[in-house]
């Protein structure tokens, strides 16, 4: 007998500062509609001292987390490029911070944007095995290249939690998946460096040459064509990239299924623009974007192009669970979304820069302006300290 396996909850973070994409242009000289029409970004999170991706997985994930469901937890996979430690890794901070049990398997996974990919299908086959178990998968990072660089205005950050388990309430995984990866250097960070490098033409290209592989590999496997997709999500870096990606196929579909998977990439791309760049969560933010937006019916199938540089690309797909709205908090999203504190450029340039020292010592951060429930507090001993309000 065949076990249903895939999506059963969502949850989403970001924190609650912003900058918008047009006092970001103002200020750089730049044209407004390139940041908002050729970049495809209307608004970027600004992330605090007091957040970083363990505080803000935590937060993610408790937005469906209920003590009887900790419990039944049995393994955490933490996809992230922005770890916090080089030997220990986020996923046993996180388990410890939000009470999972002790018996959880617990462990951190990179690949730049593709960690949190790799995640969900070592969960989906982990529980295929074992249709009892539950797996919380997680997506969170804080994209940074630095001030006045080309790509400030893709910066942004935030966390998505997934849990993974047999039955699930929003999306049912399909076992075939198509996965390519080259040696390249698009995008990388050396460990001496807090801020990402890369070729964002270069990347560009390597992005949609992937896409067109795996989405053929996909094809080849499994006799499905376009006309088999109500919709389309891509990891999205900036909105433009996916709806580059999205083009390429357009034309195989009919016109009427043309106008349709526009549509559905409209929706689904409706909270990255107001959030920016999550990397490894940026796909699953425009997954649960198109699910908050736009109504699907139960069986329609969703393609998912993820996308890590350096590089790694993979394609799969699912098919919507009846009651999927179930799975996730939109109005709590909303909330988070809609409560955010508009920050100017001055401000957002002196955030950027309040980060931990790099040598060590200890620190006591200012958390009385975060109004999340997990928080960093600072650091003592060489040791981070979190705190749940």
């Amino acid at each position: 007998m065949t076990v249903t396996v895939g999506i059963d909850k969502m949850g989403f973070f970001t924190p609650n500062l912003y900058l918008d994409m047009r006092d970001l242009a103002a200020a750089r000289n730049d044209d407004p509609n390139k940041y908002l029409i050729g970049i495809g970004q209307s608004k970027q999170a600004v992330i605090p001292p007091t957040q970083d991706v363990v505080t803000m997985a935590a937060n993610a994930a408790e937005q469906f987390l209920t003590p009887a469901l900790k419990a039944e937890i049995g393994m955490v996979l933490f996809g992230t490029e922005s770890g916090i430690d080089n030997s220990k890794s986020t996923a046993i901070y996180l388990a410890h911070l939000i009470g999972l049990p002790a018996e959880t398997r617990a462990v951190e996974l990179k690949q730049a944007c593709y960690g949190a990919t790799a995640g969900l299908q070592l969960a989906a086959d982990f529980v295929r095995v074992r249709p009892t178990a539950k797996v919380l998968v997680i997506g969170a990072d804080i994209a940074r290249y630095g001030l006045r660089t080309a790509g400030e205005v893709t910066q942004g950050g935030g966390a998505v939690a997934m849990l993974v388990s047999a039955n699930p309430q929003i999306l049912a995984l399909d076992p075939v998946t198509s996965y390519h990866n080259e040696d390249v250097m698009d995008f990388w960070r050396p460990t001496y460096r807090t801020e990402a490098l890369v070729d964002g033409k270069y990347s560009t290209n390597v992005y949609l040459d992937f896409f067109k592989r795996v989405w053929r590999g996909y094809q080849d496997q499994t006799d499905l064509t376009i006309a088999d997709f109500s919709a389309f999500v891509f990891h999205l870096p900036f909105t433009k990239m996916g709806r580059k990606g999205l083009r390429q196929i357009l034309p195989s579909a009919t016109e009427a299924h043309q106008a349709e998977l526009t549509a559905s990439f409209e929706a689904s791309q409706a909270d990255n623009r107001n959030v920016g760049n999550l990397y490894t969560g940026a796909l699953y933010l425009s997954l649960l974007s198109l699910l908050r937006h736009q109504t699907m019916a139960a069986g329609e199938r969703i393609g998912l192009f993820s996308y890590g540089s350096g590089a790694e690309g993979e394609f799969f797909s699912g098919t919507v669970q009846a009651g999927y709205q179930q799975g996730f908090d939109s109005t709590a999203i909303d909330q988070l979304l809609d409560q955010r504190q508009r920050v100017t450029v001055t401000e957002y340039e002196e955030i950027f820069m309040q980060r931990l020292s790099s040598d060590g010592s200890d620190a006591q951060l200012a958390v009385g302006n975060d109004p999340a429930e997990y928080r960093l507090t600072g650091r003592q001993g060489e040791q981070r300290l979190y705190q749940k309000q």
